[in-house]
């Protein structure tokens, strides 16, 4: 078998030793596009708030159903600071003091104070095997209070329930007042005059009671208690509406099971208020919210939203502090589809806004009088989709002479994307949804496959019937040559006038990308920007999927598997929509990673278990006594081997091993910290290399990689273990046929191959020839990926994630290639190939990062894709953050850059021609007057 011939050109351009570069400099922030995320906002932990108590302008801070904390810029929606919490509940708050400079968040048994201006760490206090369970800011002043600073209050559940007060300068614990009755802690909240604890107790006949015990706020001491009949109507913690804190009149509420009927409490007091819930669209109310002031100087008012599958209405309540009774002021009339409300004060004075589909209303909660109204503008598609299915909204107001002059009002609706509206005007959105991603896929163009598929017809015909069929296809193509003329001047423009515009992918630069996302949303990014998002699967609200396979079928389309769901939906790349689908949908062979139809391995019982036609059981590989396999790494489907060996300086070849059913299977023992690397092949299960390390740290993250006849991964080794280094490891492993120049080994004599036997003809000898090497990095990789090409002639890429400096880096291929020459510089010959001395420490150069300076948070999974040009490939990753790239491994040797200057090319020969036309006759006079002149 003879070596592929391949032009001197791209041989060099892709094997010559170079200085690695992400990317060129004038390419960074243009090629690439990243969404800094934060996830869907709380609505009980988001709010408009001045980072300090001489700022004018406030910032909206939220802290995210991921868990992270962050402030919003709310001119433009930009990310000021965010800090990322761990948390392994579902509880989590955030609170900030009126006039204060910091906010304070509460995450399991975590809670810490940040600066409100850049999110640095102001104190931090944990509190072991509690669980916090709510936290409020004291907003009154007693002799307990720290100068400069409010304390904070902390209900904590779990084996100690417990509230505590804590210094608002250190975090130290004031006092602690602890519940041993047994109760369920649900909620705190403050009073002019004391501290209220909530809990819940089970009633005899079943349902759940309220029980109010009111603790002195300088002491801690027990004041008061009392339990409220409430057992009838609440029967876990979400029939509860409503906590009032730091108000001047807290409330309790709550509705009976056919919200019928609004009962309140004003706490500290025994009453309940039952009032009636007036529905006069006989449709079933999904939803009641109430909304209420926070402040301890604001009026008594309250507002009650109510929302069904086809309206939503409200109703304002005023209190009555000295009798304890409630009564209801006015109505706020009912309006198609979904809407939001807020609460904004200014002194005592409390407003409500609301946000609906097609308009931004101000209302007094002293009176019906509308203050402001803007219709919400729809000009555009953003700007529809802006307030479409509005779940939850904060606001701010400015009032002016009895009226609002303006309101801003940040929504987050139900397609995952914050909106922020100004005026009725959509100003920016952000698409938290992205941050949900559980899977995604590479999407070539209608066209470009089109072209793929024509192709692939001429490569399976004989040469006449290939050369018809690329002059009928060349015919047809005329069609589109209007369209091509017209668009030809922008060809020639300068690249810097075009390099933002996707409308064209001449060279596969946009390929879409169609992520899932865990709320069973579907969203199609072409270059950065969001062409279509689907909802698909209408799952109920607060639903979330965990798995989702995406996959590209033959005909272009998109198959999305969800098991939790025992579905198959099958989307349009154009358009987003569901079409049907049909059980006997092929795969498409270049963009699935699956192995064939009528083969298929999985993780069974511990056990990896290969299977023929997906239930008969061809071979099994069990893992020594006490491992457990962590992951599965397959050989990319699209792998394409531009040479089937590796040329050596002196012209020599060494053969590389490939098989394309390769799999590499790590597996762990957690007693002992011994990691386990096995080389299988997939179709006939026979083990081709075995690897063990000890004193790895099993908290640390283990990823692997597999592509052409390389493996690689890398692990920690445990401080506590007793191998001779420590720290970070990278490991890289290359397979041969032999290890002898121009020899083909076992293969050699062997003239036919079996997938099902790979070694019984020729034994154990047929196994590979392994050289590996490994290195020290400065800090621990969560994920790896190897860059992608056309035709495999690029050299590679290894792109790892390092989720300490959030950072994706790109390591050349030579720099861990496991031949580089040990206590010895290269030869001459190995100086050709590239090959660098050996050096045991990898350092990360500051231009092999792709995200430049900005931190890309949380990736999970980083994919790629070859462009059509041969020295690109595409790069996506996706997480907790969203980021998108472009990479040339060994330059651009095929592209011309954005420095070349086409217009003046144009120019250039357009004035050879012009000058040609001109001269030409004169030339030629002068030729015939010579002939004729007398010497």
């Amino acid at each position: 078998m003879l070596l592929p011939t391949i032009t001197t050109k791209l041989l060099l351009a892709a094997w010559l030793p170079q200085v690695a570069l992400a990317v060129f400099a004038d390419d960074a922030y243009h090629v690439d596009y990243h969404y800094a995320l934060l996830g869907a906002p709380q609505q009980h932990a988001t709010f408009f708030h001045q980072p300090h108590a001489a700022s004018k302008a406030s910032l909206l801070y939220t802290l995210s159903d991921k868990y992270v904390l962050g402030a919003i810029n709310p001119k433009d929606g930009s990310l000021i600071w965010r800090q990322r919490l761990s948390s392994n509940s579902s509880a989590s708050f955030l609170r900030a003091g009126e006039g204060q400079d910091i906010v304070i968040s509460a995450v399991d048994d975590q809670v810490a104070a940040w600066d409100a201006t850049d999110g640095r760490l102001v104190w931090d206090s944990s509190f072991r095997n509690a669980h916090v369970r709510d936290l409020e800011v004291i907003e009154l002043e007693d002799a307990s209070t720290s100068a400069g600073a409010k304390d904070a209050l902390v209900m904590f559940g779990g084996s100690n329930p417990a509230v505590m007060r804590l210094n608002g300068q250190s975090g130290a614990m004031k006092w602690a007042f602890e519940d041993t009755s047994g109760d369920v802690p649900f909620q705190v909240s403050t009073s002019a005059t004391a501290i209220h604890a909530i809990s819940l107790s089970s009633a005899m006949l079943g349902g759940l009671k309220i029980k109010v015990v009111s603790v002195d706020p300088l002491t801690g001491h027990k004041i008061d208690q009392y339990t409220l009949t409430s057992e009838s109507d609440i029967s876990s913690p979400d029939d509860i509406l409503f906590v009032g804190a730091n108000s001047a009149s807290p409330i309790l509420a709550w509705t009976d099971k056919s919200h019928k009927t609004l009962k309140l409490n004003l706490i500290g007091t025994k009453g309940i208020s039952s009032l009636n819930i007036e529905n006069h669209t006989g449709e079933e109310i999904e939803k009641v919210v109430l909304h209420a002031p926070h402040r301890t100087i604001s009026v008594p008012h309250f507002l009650v939203h109510y929302q069904t599958s086809k309206s939503h209405w409200a109703d304002v309540y005023h209190a009555d502090l000295k009798t304890g009774s409630f009564s209801k002021a006015y109505s706020l009339p009912k309006l198609s589809g979904k809407g939001a409300f807020s609460t904004s004060t200014t002194d005592a004075n409390v407003y409500f806004t609301r946000v609906s589909s097609d308009e931004v209303t101000v209302v007094s909660s002293a009176s019906d009088d509308v203050l402001g109204h803007w219709p919400v503008k729809k000009d555009t598609p953003d700007h529809a989709e802006a307030v479409k299915s509005p779940l939850h909204a904060v606001s701010e107001v400015v009032v002016k002479s009895g009226g609002a002059s303006a309101v801003r009002s940040a929504v987050f609706v139900s397609a995952g994307n914050w909106n922020m509206l100004r005026n009725g005007d959509s100003t920016w959105s952000r698409p938290e949804s992205l941050a949900g991603t559980v899977d995604a896929v590479f999407v070539d163009l209608p066209d470009q496959e089109s072209l793929v598929q024509e192709l692939e017809i001429e490569t399976h015909q004989n040469a006449l019937a290939a050369y018809i069929h690329r002059v009928k296809r060349h015919v047809k193509d005329l069609e589109h040559l209007p369209q091509f003329l017209q668009n030809l001047p922008k060809r020639f423009m300068p690249a810097a006038e075009t390099q933002d515009k996707p409308q064209t992918d001449t060279f596969g630069f946009n390929k879409p990308v169609v992520v899932a996302t865990e709320t069973g949303r579907f969203i199609a990014l072409r270059s950065g920007k969001i062409i279509w998002n689907s909802d698909i699967l209408n799952l109920p609200m607060g639903k979330k999927i965990d798995k989702i396979e995406l996959r590209v079928t033959s005909t272009g389309l998109i198959e999305a598997d969800i098991p939790e769901l025992s579905k198959l939906v099958l989307l349009d790349v154009s358009t987003g929509l569901a079409l049907p689908a049909t059980p006997n949908e092929a795969k498409h062979p270049l963009d699935t990673e699956k192995a064939s139809p009528a083969f298929s391995y999985r993780v069974v019982d511990g056990d990896l278990k290969g299977y023929w036609s997906g239930s008969d059981l061809a071979w099994q590989f069990v893992p020594t006594a006490g491992e457990r396999i962590i992951n599965v790494t397959p050989r990319p489907a699209l792998d394409p081997v531009a040479s089937i060996g590796k040329v050596l300086g002196d012209r020599r070849v060494l053969y590389k091993y490939l098989n394309p059913n390769l799999v590499l299977v790590t597996a762990v023992t957690d007693a002992t910290g011994i990691l386990s690397v096995y080389l299988l092949d997939s179709v006939s299960g026979v083990l081709l290399y075995e690897a063990s390390h000890e004193g790895v740290d099993m908290m640390q993250p283990i990823p692997s990689a597999l592509s052409e006849n390389w493996i690689t991964y890398s692990f920690t080794l445990s401080s506590n273990g007793e191998a001779p280094s420590r720290g970070h490891q990278l490991v890289v492993a290359e397979f041969f046929e032999s290890t002898l120049p121009n020899d083909r080994g076992p293969f050699g004599a062997s003239s036919n191959y079996s997938s099902i036997q790979p070694t019984g003809a020729v034994g154990e000898a047929a196994k590979p020839h392994v050289l590996s090497q490994t290195y020290h990095i400065p800090e621990a990789i969560s994920h790896m990926a190897i860059t992608q090409t056309a035709q495999g002639i690029t050299s590679k890429w290894l792109l790892v994630t390092l989720a300490e400096s959030n950072s994706i880096v790109g390591i050349p291929r030579n720099f861990i290639d496991p031949r580089r020459p040990v206590g010895r510089d290269p030869t001459a010959d190995e100086a050709i190939e590239g090959l660098l001395r050996y050096t045991p420490v990898i350092e990360f150069d500051p231009r092999q990062y792709l995200n430049h300076k900005r931190e890309v948070y949380g990736v999970e999974k980083v994919l790629t894709s070859p462009a059509l040009m041969e020295s690109t490939s595409l790069v996506f990753a996706y997480g907790l953050d969203v980021f998108g790239t472009r990479v040339t491994p060994s330059f651009s040797f095929d592209v011309l850059g954005k420095d070349f200057n086409r217009f003046q090319l144009v120019t250039t020969v357009a004035a050879l021609a012009v000058t040609v036309f001109f001269v030409a006759p004169l030339v030629r006079r002068k030729q015939i007057n010579a002939r004729w002149q007398i010497s």
